[in-house]
C-alpha cells in the first residue's frame, strides 16, 4: 500500500458523499430553503448575530472544529494498523460526523441560534436540557485536559519548541492591537506570519543560552504553566489574543496540509505500518484496549465529534446568511476535517512501525515490544531532539511530516526547522482551542452556579468571570497534572463521543418533527445506535480495567467518577428522548410552535 492510493481514494469518496448524501440531507431530510430569514438576519445586531458570506463562515467553522483532534486521534489509533483508522475516518465522517454537524446546526438555527442544552430543553423538556448542560460542562473540562496533554509531550525538554510557541503570544497580541488601531488586515497578516517564521528559525540560537535553559521544562512544570496561561487568556478581550491567533493559525493549518498533500504526491511514500497490527486485541502501548471500541473513541474529531456541537450551536448558527449554507459549512467542513485526519494517519503510518512505537511508548514499555528502531536515531540526530518516549501524537505527526518533506531533495537539510515548525503549528492550534474552551467552560459554570448566586449569571461581572475562569482552569488543570495521555485521551474520547450521541439524539428529535417521512430519522438513529453502544462499552471498560483498577497504570478515582456520571447523564437523556419519540409518534398533529420554528418547505 502506498500513500497516493489512500489519498486519492479518500478524496473521491468524500467528494461523492458530499455531492450525493449531503444533497439528500439538505433537500429531503432537513428541507433547506431560503424562504425564511436565518437567525443572523432576524436578530442582526452587528455583534453576535451577523449575516456572513458562506465561505467566510466556512473558514470560521472549520478553524473552530478542526483543532488538535484530527491531528492526534488518527496518530494514536495507528497502533492498530492503518486500516481500522482509515475505515472509521471515512465511514464515521460520512454516516455520522457530517450528519451530526448538519442537524445540530439546523436544530440550533430553528431555535434562534441557541446552545444545544437550550435546544434540548425546548425540544424534549427541562430534564433533557439540564442533563445536556451538565454533560457539556463535564465534556468541555475533559476536552481541555486531553488537548493540553498533547502539548506537554511535544514541549517537554524542548526549548526550541517552547520558545517558538511562547513567542506566538506576544506576536498575536501585537497583531491584534495593530489591526484594531489601523484596520489594515493584509499588512497585519503578513507581518504576523513573518514574525512566526522568525520565531522558528532563531530557535537554534536560543537552545544554547540561559533563556534556553529556562525554557527546558518537564511535563509537570508545563502542566502548571498551561492552566495559568489559560486563565489570563480567557480573561483577556477576544480581539487581543484569541481572534488574531485563530486567524493566523488558520492560514498555517491550510497551508501545512496543502504542502503535505503535495509532498505525498511528489514522494509517494510507502505505508510501512501493516493493515492490522498485533495490538488489535488489546495491550497496545498507546491505548491498552482492543480495536473496538477504542478505534472510535481514539479517533473522535475527524470521524464524529461532540465538540462540534459547541460550535454548531454557538457562533456559527448566528452567522449563516442562508439556510442552504448549512450544507457547505457544516456537512462540507466535517468532510474536510476527515481529510485532515487521513493525512495525519498517512504521516504516522509512513514511519517504520518500530520508530512509531518508540515515539509513542515509554522506554520501559518499548523494551517489552521486542522491536528495533530503524530511522529514528538518524532523525533524532538531524532534528536535534531525542524523539523516543514522546507519546501524545504531536511528535509523531511532526516526525512523519518531516520524514516526508525531507525526502524532497531541496529540503533534505531542513529537518530541524520542519520539525519545530510543525510542533509550533500544532501547539498554536491547541492553545487556541484551550483559550476558547476555557472561555466556554467559564460561561457554563456561570450559568450553573448562577442558579445559586444570581450575580454569577452576569457574564460581564468581573469578579464572577475571574472566579469561574479560575475554577475552570483548576478543574482541567488537575486532570492534566494527574493523568497520562492514554487515560486522559480515552476519557476525552468517551466524553466527546457521548456528546456526539446527545447531538444525534437532538437531531433525530428535530427530524421526527419536520421531515416528510419519519424513516428519515434513521439518518441519525443508525450512527446513534453504533455510537451509543460503543461509548458506553468503552466507558465501562475504562472504569473497570483502568480507572478503578488499583493494578493499572492509569488508576484514577476522579476519572472513574467522571466517566460514571457522564454515562448516567447520557442514559437519562436517551430514556427521555425515546419516551418523547413514542409519545410524539402517537400524536397526529404538529404544534404551531414547531411549524413556525422551522424554515418553510
Amino acid at each position: 500500500m502506498n500513500a497516493i492510493t489512500i489519498v486519492i481514494g479518500s478524496i473521491c469518496i468524500l467528494v461523492i458523499a458530499y455531492r450525493l448524501y449531503g444533497t439528500f440531507m439538505a433537500a429531503k431530510v432537513l428541507k433547506l430553503n431560503n424562504s425564511t430569514p436565518t437567525p443572523a438576519h432576524e436578530f442582526n445586531d452587528g455583534k453576535d448575530y451577523v449575516p456572513t458570506n458562506k465561505w467566510v463562515t466556512f473558514g470560521h467553522h472549520f478553524a473552530a472544529i478542526a483543532a488538535a483532534g484530527p491531528l492526534v486521534g488518527p496518530i494514536l489509533a495507528a497502533q492498530f494498523g492503518y486500516l481500522p483508522g482509515l475505515l472509521w475516518l471515512l465511514i464515521g465522517a460520512v454516516i455520522g460526523g457530517a450528519v451530526h454537524d448538519a442537524v445540530v446546526l439546523f436544530a440550533s438555527m430553528r431555535r434562534k441560534g441557541k446552545s444545544l442544552s437550550e435546544v434540548a430543553k425546548e425540544e424534549m423538556g427541562p430534564v433533557a436540557g439540564f442533563c445536556t448542560g451538565l454533560a457539556m460542562l463535564f465534556i468541555i473540562v475533559i476536552t481541555m485536559a486531553g488537548l493540553s496533554m498533547v502539548v506537554l509531550n511535544a514541549l517537554q525538554n524542548n526549548p526550541w519548541g517552547t520558545f517558538s510557541v511562547a513567542i506566538t503570544i506576544p506576536i498575536a497580541m501585537a497583531i491584534g492591537l495593530f489591526y484594531r488601531k489601523t484596520g489594515n488586515l493584509k499588512f497585519a497578516s503578513t507581518v504576523g506570519f513573518i514574525l512566526l517564521m522568525i520565531g522558528v528559525f532563531i530557535g537554534p540560537w536560543i537552545k544554547q543560552t540561559a533563556l534556553g535553559d529556562l525554557l527546558t521544562l518537564d511535563t509537570k512544570t508545563l502542566a502548571i504553566i498551561l492552566p495559568i496561561y489559560a486563565f489570563f487568556a480567557a480573561a483577556l478581550p477576544v480581539w487581543l489574543l484569541l481572534a488574531p491567533r485563530d486567524y493566523l493559525s488558520s492560514f498555517m493549518k491550510i497551508g501545512v496540509f496543502i504542502a503535505l498533500i503535495i509532498g505525498v504526491f511528489i514522494i509517494n511514500p510507502p505505508i510501512h505500518m501493516p493493515a492490522l497490527s498485533q495490538f488489535i486485541h488489546g495491550g497496545g502501548p498507546t491505548m491498552t484496549g482492543p480495536v473496538w471500541p477504542f478505534i472510535s473513541i481514539t479517533i473522535a474529531c475527524g470521524a464524529i465529534s461532540g465538540f462540534h456541537a459547541f460550535i454548531g450551536s454557538g457562533t456559527t448558527p448566528k452567522m449563516l446568511d442562508r439556510w442552504t449554507d448549512i450544507k457547505p459549512v457544516a456537512f462540507g467542513a466535517m468532510l474536510v476535517e476527515c481529510l485532515v485526519g487521513i493525512m495525519a494517519l498517512v504521516a504516522a503510518t509512513a514511519l517504520q512501525p518500530a520508530d512509531y512505537f518508540a515515539i509513542n511508548s515509554t522506554p520501559d514499555v518499548y523494551k517489552t515490544l521486542g522491536m528495533h528502531i530503524v530511522d529514528l536515531p538518524h532523525l533524532s540526530n538531524e532534528i536535534g531532539v531525542n524523539l523516543a518516549g514522546r507519546p501524545g501524537g504531536a511528535v509523531t505527526l511532526a516526525v512523519g511530516m518531516t520524514y516526508i518533506f525531507t525526502k524532497i531533495p531541496w529540503f533534505s537539510h531542513l529537518a530541524p526547522y520542519f520539525y519545530q515548525f510543525v510542533i509550533m503549528f500544532e501547539a498554536v492550534f491547541i492553545l487556541t482551542a484551550i483559550d476558547s474552551g476555557t472561555r466556554v467552560a467559564r460561561y457554563l459554570l456561570q450559568d450553573f452556579l448562577g442558579e445559586f448566586y444570581k450575580p454569577l449569571k452576569k457574564v460581564d461581572w468581573q469578579p464572577g468571570a475571574i472566579f469561574t475562569s479560575a475554577l475552570a482552569c483548576f478543574m482541567w488543570g488537575y486532570l492534566l497534572f494527574s493523568g497520562d495521555i492514554g487515560s486522559v485521551w480515552a476519557l476525552f474520547g468517551v466524553s466527546n463521543q457521548l456528546m456526539a450521541s446527545i447531538g444525534l439524539i437532538v437531531g433525530a428529535t428535530v427530524i421526527l418533527k419536520i421531515a416528510d417521512k419519519r424513516r428519515y430519522m434513521f439518518t441519525c438513529l443508525i450512527p446513534l445506535a453504533y455510537l451509543y453502544v460503543t461509548v458506553n462499552y468503552a466507558g465501562y471498560w475504562m472504569v473497570k480495567n483502568v480507572y478503578l483498577n488499583h493494578a493499572a497504570a492509569g488508576y484514577n478515582l476522579l476519572n472513574g467518577v467522571l466517566s460514571i456520571i457522564m454515562l448516567i447523564l447520557g442514559l437519562i437523556i436517551m430514556i427521555t428522548a425515546v419516551r418523547y419519540w413514542f409519545k410524539y409518534m402517537k400524536s397526529s398533529s404538529i404544534s404551531t410552535a414547531d411549524i413556525s420554528a422551522s424554515p418553510k418547505a
